[in-house]
């Protein structure tokens, strides 16, 4: 009884995370833009924050709708999904884990990008506590926040003298990137899988 107060749906440990990063990157840097990196992004920071405000009401009215129903309406999932998905490209870019200049619209196909599983049944009591239960997830994020940005202070010495990403930069900074991606989305109710330390 208590396991079906909590989640709706069995979990697997096997089972990948509903939100996954997928990266292809081929390692490869322009040295121009690496150097003006933080110029270059302040159009998409600038976005983001606009999008946020947006994403924010978004999932309020979520939050509303999952404790009634025990899941999000598709239409607000795939927006909020658009914004994580967004907000992962500009990290990626942001922190040199990617080379392109990304859209502004969160659409598939970025180097570092994500993929979110659609919407699915969730326990009304996480979705009503789930500001709460994302506070350590946030922690974690916020740790791994400031060991990306130092890591990236590295990786940018490093291109703009090679030309190139490093393979284990890239990897530590892609693990960062997947776990605040997966906080964001367990905190916008995208899936009620809790933000993961492994791949699965």
């Amino acid at each position: 009884m208590s396991d079906q107060l909590f989640a709706d749906e069995p979990v697997h440990a096997a089972r990948p995370h509903p939100i996954h990063l997928v990266v292809t990157d081929d390692l490869v840097r322009s040295r121009l833009t690496v150097f003006f990196r933080l110029l270059l992004a302040i159009p998409l920071a600038v976005w983001l924050m606009l999008w946020w405000f947006a994403a924010f009401v978004a999932v309020v009215a979520a939050w509303f709708v999952g404790i009634f129903t025990g899941r999000v309406p598709g239409g607000l999932h795939e927006f909020m999904a658009a914004f994580v998905r967004y907000s992962t490209h500009v990290s990626a870019y942001l922190l040199l884990a990617a080379n392109p200049f990304p859209s502004f619209t969160g659409a598939p196909g970025y180097p570092v990008d994500l993929e979110i599983a659609g919407p699915a049944k969730q326990s009304r009591v996480m979705i009503f506590f789930r500001g709460i239960l994302a506070i350590p997830a946030y922690i974690v994020s916020s740790i791994l926040s400031n060991v990306a940005q130092l890591v990236a202070i590295a990786v940018w010495f490093y291109a703009l003298f090679t030309g190139r990403q490093n393979k284990g930069m890239e990897e530590l900074l892609c693990y960062c990137i997947r776990y605040q991606a997966q906080t964001l989305g367990y905190y916008f109710l995208l899936t009620q899988r809790y933000p993961s330390f492994s791949e699965d």
